[in-house]
């Protein structure tokens, strides 16, 4: 028995079906979010953002820590995974952050406490007509919240300034419908100019708004960056994102105040593998498709099953490192989709029982998404929230693990204490 399944066996948990699993720091998840609940101050709401699968951690487990630590409301990209926090038992209101169908309003409602974005003024005049005609047939208490998005400079969502009181103006006026908060998206949170423009245009809608006499009891505009670089409000509340799962988008400048803050927040998420195969090669022997790596000497290669069917994207190839008895040892070959190599000639002990890290840290070396993300030439957002749903999620806190995560379904330890 492996190592990790002895530790899951004493958790009352099954043992992985693969090699190659995710572990998630709940204890981690819950710390981050204090933290951003910190820097956004006593008067403002954080509301976690956990689309995209809680950016690849899984939705279920981080939208628990997160409440459980005292968050007020999450936010979500799309109807059916507001809908899947609903089945799994979440009762804390929900904010879908991109527009539904019409036809999805009457699912919202039967879940209740879902809140839904008006970003496009045609979408939001569809939806509200379909808002009308169910009006009769729903429950007393079954009134439609709205949050209108204002377009201050994304380009991608919104109403611009000079119309947002109008299309407010409607979804007050409509049966049963509140407006419950105004909103943008920062474009680049780095910049002070850029921001301080975007919330000079936010602040000119709200105000207008205002003037219409509608009421706008929450305004909403910073995201992780906005909020450790300082540059935006935080207003009612903030979204926080990528902070909470402990990673810092690159190149923020951040007062000594912020970073001190911002420096103690905790990756996670690491990611690891057990090889399934350990051979030695001779001098000149490919490895991969097209054998775009031979062997310069002779060598001890390493195969994990994992490949870009996990999110290990074929452009990891070649630079990157991966950790194996507390060594950096590279990758080798072209990544596959259930497979990849790495070169363990430096490491000769190393065999099929121990542990690589390929995100994360083990022992006095850390490999970070920021690492892998510019290897790729991507976004450490990307490298995180394309982790698959097939590579199992092994979840801890206080060190010990409480429940697992697979294809087939998600099971709770019973751990004494």
């Amino acid at each position: 028995m492996s190592r990790v399944d002895e530790i899951l066996a004493e958790a009352s948990l099954p043992p992985l079906t693969r090699n190659a699993w995710l572990e998630i720091d709940l204890d981690a998840l819950a710390a981050n979010f204090r933290l951003m609940r910190e820097l956004a101050g006593d008067r403002a709401e954080a509301w976690p953002v956990v689309k995209a699968d809680a950016y690849g951690h899984g939705i279920e487990m981080a939208a628990r820590t997160f409440v459980e630590a005292g968050a007020e409301r999450l936010c979500v990209a799309t109807l059916d995974e507001a809908l899947y926090l609903r089945r799994i038992g979440l009762n804390v209101p929900l904010v879908v952050l991109f527009g539904i169908p019409v036809d999805a309003v009457e699912r919202l409602t039967e879940a209740g406490g879902i809140e839904l974005s008006a970003s496009d003024e045609t979408a939001a005049q569809r939806l509200l007509e379909g808002w009308r005609s169910l009006v009769g047939r729903l429950d007393a208490d079954s009134d439609l919240q709205v949050h209108l998005e204002v377009e201050t400079g994304l380009g991608r969502g919104g109403v611009p300034v000079g119309r947002a009181p109008e299309l407010a103006r409607r979804i007050a006026a409509t049966p049963r419908v509140r407006l419950a908060g105004v909103w943008t998206h920062l474009a680049t949170a780095e910049s002070e100019l850029a921001c301080a423009e975007q919330v000079r245009a936010f602040e000119e809608a709200v105000t207008a708004i205002r003037e219409a006499g509608i009421e706008v009891a929450v305004r909403h505009a910073t995201a992780s960056g906005a909020l450790i670089a300082g540059h935006a409000p935080s207003y009612e509340a903030v979204r926080p994102g990528l902070a909470l799962y402990g990673i810092l988008p690159p190149d923020l400048p951040a007062s000594e105040r912020v970073r001190s803050i911002a420096e103690r927040l905790r990756p996670a998420m690491t990611l690891k593998a057990r090889p399934v195969r350990v051979e030695s090669l001779p001098p000149g022997a490919g490895v991969g498709y097209n054998s775009r790596w031979r062997a310069a000497r002779r060598s001890r290669i390493a195969t994990l099953p994992f490949g870009y069917g996990d999110g290990w994207a074929r452009s990891s190839w070649p630079g990157s490192e991966a950790l194996i008895r507390g060594r950096r040892v590279p990758f080798v070959g072209t990544v596959a989709m259930d497979s990849t190599m790495i070169d363990v000639t430096d490491v000769p002990d190393a065999g099929l029982d121990d542990e690589v890290v390929l995100l994360g840290r083990q022992g006095s070396d850390e490999i970070t998404a920021d690492e892998v993300a510019r290897l790729r030439n991507t976004i450490s957002w990307e490298v995180v929230t394309t982790t698959a749903q097939r590579l199992p999620r092994v979840y801890h806190s206080r060190a010990v693990p409480v429940a697992v995560r697979t294809l087939l379904g998600s099971t709770t330890g019973e751990v004494d204490g």
